[in-house]
């Protein structure tokens, strides 16, 4: 069966499509119920994390989502060598029950405003549950499509599963926005949020029925039949330098830019237009998935051409093309997304003026930290508004001043330790003067929908998701013909997990913190820049192309 199965001459017929049809439902819903998370992030903040104030609450929220991809390499171990002792599909389908479960749990879960500090508690571990399946999940959906495929088309085959988490994406983005369109905004964020949550419960049923139908691949039933399995796939994988260095190459020069590009193009380009940019979320989540929907086949046409001309190369262009471009195209959101704030940036620029040492980086862990001085009140209230600023230093004893154009103003000190409803109205007071000047400057508050062009937001946001479609159309074809199949579940879903669960999972935090930090909207792209032009070096001068290896 093996050979008749990979037979390099046979087209794809019903026994493939079925396999990857199988293999791409089920983690379509893995994605599904992964990114929910992501995409209402901002009623998860104001449902979980409410004892604590908006900044602190939102960065909370970052690490919450960030908790899920820690956690995937290890969920790479755990099944990763589950998947190389006892097989391919059961691994899969355990992770998958997780995976659901966990998922509708979130839709179950009661509020901060329930249960106390108990709801974010038990999110995390939801979440952490969640990064665990799904560190299992994708490494074996990608081994087993490859190893159903025929030589010279694994890169057209795993193309199909790599289709599946902006699929997953595309989907929870319709759910979402169909429950926004069925019920008020206020019955959304009262409960509806739920349902998107909830809803996995039936994408678990089906996509467990389907993958029920599966055979084990024909690669490791071979190896099994001839008593090649290995005894310790984690000694294999990690103990012998021969693997482990190619584990750490396949991981900074593959997957770490691999993971940037993903993110940066999808998840921060969102986070970008709804956080930075103040466009409207219905309208955010609208451009994306229109800019998934037109993107999304050119992940099968560059897992096809990797099969003709290299993964490797098409891989490290699309690193190579976000490097050079992130930075105008997304100058080229604000100025098509938001064309005010592009104008009222250009004409009176937003300065802050202070003693640097007087200047807190605004983490608090616990919500009840107090920044009173000056220049932490002036750039919290920047930072929650949006907006780009540049700092200067001021002398020892000077007052902090917000310069925005011509108008400067004096932002004082609180003066000892106020009780928090006072501390509140102060921060309230400090952002309604900012405000105030920033209106009379041109700042909006908001995008304005009229002069929003929706054909150019489109177009560059397909742009991004095209570079997704580059570096990661070719991968899983990539990694599995690195390793060898007795190993392969196991040493594959490491560096992919720690690329996409470490360097990419944490971009949006990361980014944030940068933008926050130096006050400058395009900071936060250095991140996915610098590794990805890492990922260029390394993997062109130390990994091997592939293309032509066995299975």
């Amino acid at each position: 069966m093996a050979s008749d199965l990979r037979a390099g001459a046979q087209p794809m017929d019903r026994a493939h499509r079925r396999v990857i049809f199988a293999a791409s439902l089920g983690t379509v819903f893995e994605w599904y119920d992964f990114y929910l998370y992501g995409a209402l992030l901002a009623v998860i903040t104001k449902k979980f994390f409410a004892g604590m104030n908006d900044t602190t609450a939102f960065l909370f929220a970052l690490l919450a989502f960030a908790a899920g991809f820690f956690v995937r390499p290890f969920g790479a171990l755990v099944f990763g060598r589950l998947g190389d002792l006892v097989g391919r599909k059961y691994t899969f389908l355990i992770t998958i029950v997780i995976m659901g479960g966990s998922t509708a749990l979130v839709g179950m879960l009661p509020s901060y405003e329930t249960i106390g500090v108990a709801a974010p508690i038990i999110l995390i571990l939801l979440r952490l549950l969640q990064g665990l399946a799904l560190g299992g999940e994708y490494g074996g959906a990608a081994t087993y499509v490859a190893e159903h495929a025929p030589d010279g088309k694994r890169g057209l085959y795993t193309s199909w599963i790599q289709t599946t988490a902006t699929m997953g994406l595309f989907l929870s983005l319709l759910v979402i926005l169909g429950c926004r369109s069925l019920m008020s905004p206020e019955a959304f964020d009262l409960w509806g949020w739920r349902l998107p949550f909830l809803l996995s419960i039936v994408l678990l049923v089906v996509s467990v029925y389907i993958r029920l139908q599966l055979n084990e691949s024909p690669v490791f039933e071979e190896i099994k039949n001839e008593g090649k399995l290995s005894k310790a796939p984690l000694k294999e994988s990690f103990g012998q330098w021969s693997n482990l260095k190619i584990v750490l190459l396949a991981l900074l020069g593959a997957t770490a830019g691999q993971a940037v590009v993903w993110y940066g193009g999808q998840f921060y380009a969102l986070f970008f237009l709804e956080k930075i940019l103040q466009v409207d979320s219905k309208t955010a989540n609208l451009v994306m998935a229109a800019a998934l929907l037109i993107a999304t086949p050119f992940f099968i046409v560059f897992g096809a051409l990797s099969d003709k001309i290299g993964r490797k190369k098409i891989v490290l262009a699309g690193c190579l093309l976000a490097v050079f471009t992130y930075f105008p195209i997304f100058k080229g959101l604000t100025l098509f997304a938001n064309p005010a704030l592009d104008a009222a940036v250009k004409s009176s620029p937003v300065t802050v003026v202070a003693n640097p040492a007087e200047c807190s980086f605004q983490f608090d862990p616990v919500g009840r930290q107090q920044f009173t001085s000056g220049c932490d009140l002036a750039k919290g209230a920047l930072a929650r508004m949006g907006v780009s600023y540049s700092n200067e230093a001021a002398a020892v004893n000077a007052q902090a001043v917000v310069r925005i154009g011509d108008v400067s103003l004096d932002i004082p000190s609180l003066q000892g330790k106020l009780s928090a409803a006072d501390y509140k109205k102060e921060q309230d007071a400090v952002t309604a003067k900012i405000k105030a000047a920033l209106t009379d400057a041109g700042y909006p508050a908001k995008a304005d929908m009229a002069q929003f062009n929706y054909f150019m937001v489109i177009l560059l946001c397909t742009i991004l998701v095209i570079y997704v479609t580059m570096v990661y159309g070719p991968i899983a074809a990539w990694l599995v013909e690195l390793f060898p199949a007795r190993i392969r579940y196991t040493s594959m879903s490491l560096p992919y997990h720690i690329g996409n669960g470490w360097f990419g999972g944490f971009l949006p935090v990361t980014s944030f913190a940068i933008v926050a930090a130096t006050g400058n909207i395009y900071n936060g792209l250095w991140y996915p820049i610098v590794v990805a032009s890492i990922t260029v070096v390394i993997g062109a001068l130390f990994l091997r192309e592939t293309k032509d290896s066995p299975a």
